[in-house]
């Protein structure tokens, strides 16, 4: 992908990430709303699909594994984040700017269940380690 910062009038990579997307956020529904949600979704994408704004977005399994410690040494079944910090999913955005992408994440048809969407520009390096490029982390 070619340098792009999130300052220029380019096409911008965005992602989108899908918060508060546990089980407990959909309990509720019956199946012909959980359908009819699952529709809405389908749709969105599609239509952000269409108009070349999204490259790629997938719903996470519930389950998976987080490794944490010196060096990854401890590794346990996981993610055991509480609900309102579990992501569900993400959508690759290529789009203007942050405002776009901004724009996009308000169409969420899960923002009435109380899903939040984290709006993130993706950097070209890691901004915590900008001053050693070139260099791995010690």
């Amino acid at each position: 992908m070619a340098s792009v910062s999130p300052s220029s009038t380019s096409h911008v990579p965005f992602l989108l990430l899908f918060r508060n997307a546990g089980p407990d956020t959909h309990a509720h529904l019956s199946p012909e709303q959980q359908r009819e949600l699952a529709g809405q979704w389908n749709a969105w994408y599609e239509s952000l699909a269409r108009q070349g704004k999204v490259q790629h977005g997938r719903p996470l399994e519930l389950t998976g594994r987080v490794v944490s410690g010196d060096r990854g040494q401890v590794v346990v079944d996981g993610p055991y984040a509480e609900a309102k910090e579990a992501v569900g999913g993400y959508f690759f955005l290529t789009v203007a700017d942050m405002e776009e992408a901004t724009e996009i994440a308000k169409g969420c048809p899960g923002l009435p269940l109380g899903l939040t969407v984290e709006v993130r520009p993706i950097a070209e390096v890691s901004p915590v380690l900008a001053d050693v490029r070139g260099r791995p982390p010690a």
